[in-house]
Parts: structure tokens; C-alpha cells; sequence
């Protein structure tokens, strides 16, 4: 295998990118229903707390983005994203278990060979 070449994209990667597709529209819902229970809930006095309440809207937003990118062919993304793996784990103090359970997963996807192989060759040197 030559270093330009692209290799075909592991069933596992396209799994992740499922998964955080599905997680990234439950945020988005879970975070606008949590700010409007809490603004409505409250008699608009929430209004204070709706930057914290719409943090798992903002995380959607970006796995949406991030799973679209994964999911194009060929990939526009480079690289995996440890990082939104990690704010998919953290979810979970939000309660929300999708979010948790794929952080999970993708962060054991991407330690696998067979993907940083699949990323490496998306990077030519």
C-alpha cells in the first residue's frame, strides 16, 4: 500500500458516525426541552439558567457536524475527534445515556489498529 493511497472506510468508523449522528439529535432535542421545562417550568425566572441548560444542544450541534463529515465520501474530516468523545462522556451529567454510551464507543473505535490505519491514509506526508 502506497502512502496515498486511501483505504476503504472501516464498517466500525461508519457505525461511529451513525451513532454520534443519533446522539447529536438527541442532544439538540434533550437540551431544548431541558431549557424550555426549566424557563416555562419557572415563570420565565429559568431564563437565567438557560446557558447551562442548552450546553447538550451545542454538543449536538457539533456531533451533527462531525458525523456528517465522517459519514461523506470520501471523508472531509481528517482526524477522529478524541475530544468530542470526551464531551459525549461528560453528557452524562446531563443524563443523557445515548451521548455517554457513544463517547464510549468511539473512543474505543478509535484506538483500534484498524482505524488509525483507515486515518493515517486519509493524511498523506
Amino acid at each position: 500500500m502506497s502512502a496515498t493511497q486511501i483505504i476503504e472506510k472501516p464498517s466500525s468508523i461508519q457505525t461511529v458516525a451513525i451513532l454520534t449522528l443519533i446522539s447529536g439529535i438527541v442532544n439538540v432535542l434533550w437540551g431544548l426541552g431541558i431549557t424550555a421545562a426549566v424557563v416555562f417550568g419557572t415563570l420565565f425566572f429559568g431564563i437565567i439558567c438557560a446557558p447551562l441548560t442548552l450546553l447538550p444542544a451545542i454538543l449536538g450541534i457539533f456531533e451533527i457536524i462531525y458525523a456528517s463529515q465522517l459519514l461523506a465520501n470520501p471523508p472531509t474530516t481528517r482526524q477522529p475527534s478524541q475530544a468530542l468523545a470526551i464531551f459525549q462522556i461528560v453528557g452524562i451529567l446531563s443524563a443523557n445515556v445515548v451521548s455517554f454510551i457513544t463517547g464510549i464507543l468511539a473512543l474505543v473505535v478509535y484506538s483500534n489498529p484498524e482505524t488509525k490505519e483507515y486515518f493515517a491514509s486519509l493524511n498523506p506526508q
